[in-house]
């Protein structure tokens, strides 16, 4: 008993740790987060990465996360997630074809198209532009049911934004893959 002791006594104590907010399982881009889908992860102060969330529940994720992966800033629906992407805007955009943006995930580069329907004119309003998030449309919200299409976040070039935010109030978008 007595070199039981002696070895607890002399063992070195536990490297520090801090804590992070984690995925419980692999979580799709789009989840509204839940107490249910977050997990305390102790990690070396080392190992924590920038921007790890303090607080995420409620928060949409903007991006897919992995079982046990931390959550960070520049994953959830915010202004973190323009910081993923200093050299571009992130702005909102609605697609009038909610079936055509549900084709979109985040990390797909586009071309975003508007159309004059009476004129029966198109114009690249933005090329190349990163698609950072597809959050889901959330029916609680007022004048939900009341718009069609879905909301995009798109990273722009800051250029772009004017053309892009006069296109969407007055002509058709839509979107062709960029390479």
């Amino acid at each position: 008993m007595a070199a039981a002791a002696t070895v607890q006594a002399v063992a070195a104590p536990p490297p520090p740790t801090e804590t992070v907010l984690a995925a419980a399982r692999d979580l799709p881009a789009g989840t509204i987060l839940g107490a249910d889908d977050l997990v305390k992860l102790p990690l070396p102060p080392g190992a924590v990465p920038d921007g790890a969330a303090r607080a995420a529940v409620g928060r949409t994720l903007a991006s897919p996360l992995r079982a046990h992966e931390p959550v960070t800033d520049v994953r959830l629906v915010g202004a973190g997630l323009a910081a993923a992407h200093p050299d571009l805007a992130a702005v909102p955009v609605r697609l009038p074809d909610a079936a055509q943006a549900a084709l979109l995930a985040p990390g797909d580069r586009i071309d975003l198209l508007a159309t004059d329907p009476q004129a029966g004119d198109s114009r690249v309003v933005a090329a190349g532009a990163v698609v950072l998030a597809t959050p889901p449309a959330d029916p609680d919200l007022p004048g939900a049911t009341a718009t069609p299409g879905s909301l995009v976040v798109l990273g722009l070039d800051p250029t772009a934004v004017p053309g892009v935010t006069e296109a969407a109030v007055r002509l058709f978008l839509t979107y062709s893959f960029s390479r």
